[in-house]
């Protein structure tokens, strides 16, 4: 059987009901997520996320298929989201992708054919004698599981619906790929590629029949979500200007 971890998952395994799970604890964010950009976004979260992120599509396959993203920084490995604490910024949307750490729910292979269903997984390294306890001696569910179970499953379901409406997108060639550029006050000029947006000339040109549709399973509005959050390049911008300066405080009073 093998079983390969999502994005950013070092390396994960089946979880059993005898495992114990060490898990994050209070805000401070989990290191796996101090570098990570970009990172996932749902279907469902596109609404809440676009008011704080730029929201893009990249594909690893030549554009045979997308997955939505949100940029968290304007460089490989860049988190503009995080505090010198190590937490989440204070008022900003932490997505599900993080929240749900250190489980994920994927599918396994056996035999070289991938299983149908999908098994709810644990990072390896999170397992230790001294974490939690997920299920009591009957082997019943317990509250911490049963929270984070919900959400494993409301997420994975999202997925899906997510998968679905990044083919409606391929299926009538609405994405383009982009550049960012921009000129900082201070430094070299950026530049971030590799990303995908929906072309507002080909939405404009689909048959009313065809949009009426994107309307009805809710993606039309996600589309809007995505395009308006790409004016939040501009607080990428702002977050690393002012991540300059507490760099430069912190080397003075040093």
């Amino acid at each position: 059987m093998q079983i390969n971890p999502p994005y950013g998952f070092q390396e994960i395994i089946a979880l059993t009901k005898t495992h114990r799970v060490l898990l994050p604890t209070g805000p401070t964010l989990p290191v796996v997520f101090r570098n990570m950009n970009p990172i996932p976004v749902s279907y469902t979260e596109f609404p809440i996320a676009s008011h704080h992120y730029a929201l893009v599509f990249i594909t690893s396959d030549e554009g045979k298929s997308f997955m939505p993203m949100l940029v968290l920084g304007l460089a490989a490995q860049q988190n503009l989201y995080l505090t010198p604490e190590n937490t989440w910024a204070p008022g900003v949307y932490v997505p599900a992708y993080v929240r749900r750490y250190p489980f994920c729910m994927t599918r396994v292979t056996v035999d070289g054919k991938e299983a149908p269903e999908r098994v709810a997984c644990v990072e390896k390294k999170a397992i230790n004698d001294k974490g939690e306890q997920l299920f009591d001696d009957s082997g019943n569910a317990l509250p911490t599981w049963e929270q984070r179970q919900k959400l494993l499953f409301e997420y994975e379901a999202d997925l899906a619906r997510t998968e679905e409406m990044c083919k409606l997108l391929v299926q009538h060639q609405l994405l383009e790929p982009f550049t960012m550029q921009a000129t900082p006050s201070q430094g070299d000029p950026l530049q971030l590629t590799g990303m995908y947006r929906v072309a507002e000339a080909k939405l404009a040109e689909l048959d009313a029949a065809v949009l009426k549709d994107l309307v009805r399973q809710g993606v039309l509005g996600r589309i809007y979500a995505h395009l308006l959050s790409l004016d939040n390049f501009q607080q990428l911008l702002n977050r690393r200007a002012e991540s300059g300066k507490a760099t430069d405080s912190a080397k003075k009073l040093n």
